[in-house]
């Protein structure tokens, strides 16, 4: 941007204000920093699957570290439901914790610590951490079942509690947390580090407030999200005005199995506002993939920020450009007592859906359609020595084909931005072996650009007995493809793959015994544009990368091989994409959804 908003700090205040909104999103990433040095499990660790922010004093997020999209807003929501609750009632040493869905929360693993921020005995703002923890309790170990038809059965509840008051910690709520999930230790070690997160904000906070002044810190605060909702306002204005809708469906819910769910959103662009409307979307299910708001609010947040400039911080001030419209009692706003722990399933899919109908708004700037999200994978039992071991895994697999370019091989859904788990610390930490972890082959959708290729993973049990739970999706209905691209070939999940090779369903929580094995692969991504004007050079490097077969090569790209010489027939390749152009009379696929 060449020309700086109107309003923004100029001269001598212009530079302090960029270097305090530099060091302040620092802070956020400190916080996330710490959070991976000091926590106890994988899923934080190496998944990352945590957020950090700096909300003002009015509950308004400021600056967000970079971890995951899927927490986009859920501050701001939790932070609310703490202000309503302790209006009056928050002093300085206070920190609060919350994890109820029905009260500020997003599903019960995820637990807020929330640390109000104290300068000259005046409150200036908030240090804020999110995480998903191993184990809350509930009816399966994990907590992220799939099975529950209640919030009741999914672990314990925590409503907006101080966790410490006034610097003194509340033993009674430590000891009944403790005594309610299956992993105390990891548990209240994670808790601890999400503690030492916001101390360290708490520190360069006040830090920056001695140096620039209480009524500077202040106005700087302010001035950080009004200038990000200018720059969202000027990039909204170059965007397209219209209303643009799109539909897409989830496989099931895993209690009414092969019944297919409806997503749908509309989207409203009147000048400088976006209206994201979820009317339209099947009402909420028995099984536990329903949506918070602030998920649903998260998902339509992304889509939009995703073909924004990359330039505009993550806060407040985008939010407010954003209309998010989503019925009570919906799949994408669970009524009481509905169940969510499975919740993010269908925030990816929404995702998914939202960039279908942003496709319609701007084609050039949106890829097709990803893995679906990601496969959750929990095992748990008793190792031989008798202590109780709970894995929890999420593995991402793909991007759609872009406008420009291929879609990235064996990368996180960009609702998640999450790194997996090292075969070396799963297999050190727990008795799971891995014998396989690499990319599935034919399975990208075919495009111009083609969508990312998926990977698989191989796991064999090494204990007399454990529970298995599967969360997945698109087996049925296929990640879509965009402007001709083709649909990604449908994900799978099998027990003892090399020789029963039983299919086990998408969302399954089963006994599993020593030796057994269990397979799942990811979905392929969407293919974006004609399949036949891929270039012949590109698909030959898939297939000399064992990415496509010489046989897709042929039957999805009309690209013939010299296999003696693993080179491009180019004479012939010519030839048979002028017949298959012929037989399809030039009409392009648009897509291919269903299985």
């Amino acid at each position: 941007m060449t020309a700086l908003p109107v309003g923004q700090p100029k001269g001598d205040d212009f530079i302090n204000f960029e270097l305090f909104k530099n060091e302040l999103f620092s802070i956020a990433d400190e916080m996330a920093v710490t959070i991976c040095r000091t926590t106890y499990s994988g899923v934080l660790r190496d998944n990352m699957d945590f957020s950090t922010g700096i909300a003002d004093a009015q509950g308004r997020l400021v600056a967000q570290g970079l971890t995951l999209p899927v927490h986009l807003g859920s501050i701001r929501t939790a932070l609310e439901a703490v202000m309503n609750k302790y209006a009056g009632d928050i002093g300085d040493g206070d920190v609060f914790i919350l994890n109820d869905p029905f009260e500020g929360g997003m599903h019960l693993p995820d637990i807020f610590i929330l640390k109000p921020i104290f300068s000259g005995g005046e409150l200036i703002a908030f240090a804020a951490t999110t995480a998903h923890h191993v184990d809350v309790g509930g009816h399966v170990p994990g907590s992220n079942s799939v099975n529950s038809t209640e919030i009741f059965q999914e672990g314990l509840r925590i409503p907006p509690l101080k966790l410490v008051n006034g610097g003194k910690h509340d033993v009674a709520l430590w000891g009944l947390i403790q005594s309610n999930v299956r992993l105390p230790i990891q548990l209240l070690g994670d808790l601890r580090a999400q503690l030492a997160a916001c101390e360290i904000a708490q520190r360069k906070v006040l830090a920056l407030t001695d140096r620039y002044g209480l009524g500077a810190a202040r106005s700087y605060m302010a001035e950080i999200t009004d200038y990000t909702e200018r720059l969202a306002r000027a990039a909204l204005r170059e965007l397209p005005d219209g209303e643009f809708d799109f539909e897409d469906w989830i496989d099931d819910d895993g209690m009414d199995v092969g019944v297919p769910i409806r997503l749908f959103v509309t989207v409203r662009k009147k000048g400088e506002t976006v209206e994201f409307d979820w009317t339209g979307s099947a009402p909420q299910v028995r099984g536990a993939i329903n949506c918070t708001l602030s998920v649903t609010e998260a998902a339509s947040y992304t889509a939009l920020r995703s073909i924004l400039p990359g330039g505009i911080p993550n806060n407040d001030g985008v939010f407010r450009v954003i209309r998010t419209i989503a019925p009570k009692g919906s799949i994408a706003n669970v009524a009481m007592p509905g169940a969510c722990a499975a919740r993010a399933l269908t925030g990816f899919r929404m995702v998914d859906c939202a960039f279908g109908a942003l496709s319609k708004m701007v084609p050039d700037r949106v890829f097709a359609a990803s893995d679906g999200g990601n496969v959750g994978v929990t095992v748990a039992g008793f190792d031989r020595s008798g202590s109780r071991f709970v894995y929890v895994d999420f593995s991402c697999g793909t991007w759609g084909g872009r406008p420009w370019a291929d879609g990235i091989d064996g990368i996180s859904n960009i609702f998640v931005n999450m790194a997996s788990q090292s075969v070396e610390q799963i297999e050190s930490e727990h008795p799971i072996e891995i014998l396989a972890y690499e990319f599935a082959q034919d399975r990208c959708g075919a495009g111009k650009f083609r969508g990312g290729a998926p990977f698989y993973r191989d796991y064999r049990i090494k204990v007399p007995d454990a529970i298995l739970q599967i969360r997945a999706d698109r087996q049925t209905i296929r990640p879509y493809g965009l402007h001709g691209g083709k649909a990604g070939k449908p994900g799978s999940v099998s027990l003892n793959p090399n020789t029963s090779n039983d299919p086990i369903g998408s969302k399954v929580t089963i006994n599993v015994r020593e030796g057994d094995e269990f397979r799942y692969v990811l979905p392929g991504g969407g293919g974006w544009g004609d399949p036949l004007q891929r270039d012949p050079v590109a698909v030959l490097k898939d297939v000399r990368n064992e990415i496509v077969s010489a046989s897709a090569a042929r039957q999805e790209y009309g690209v013939v091989l010299d296999e003696a010489t693993l080179s491009v027939d180019q004479a012939a390749t010519e030839k048979l994409r002028a017949s298959l152009s012929a037989e399809r009379g030039n009409a392009t696929e648009f897509v291919n959804w269903v299985n």
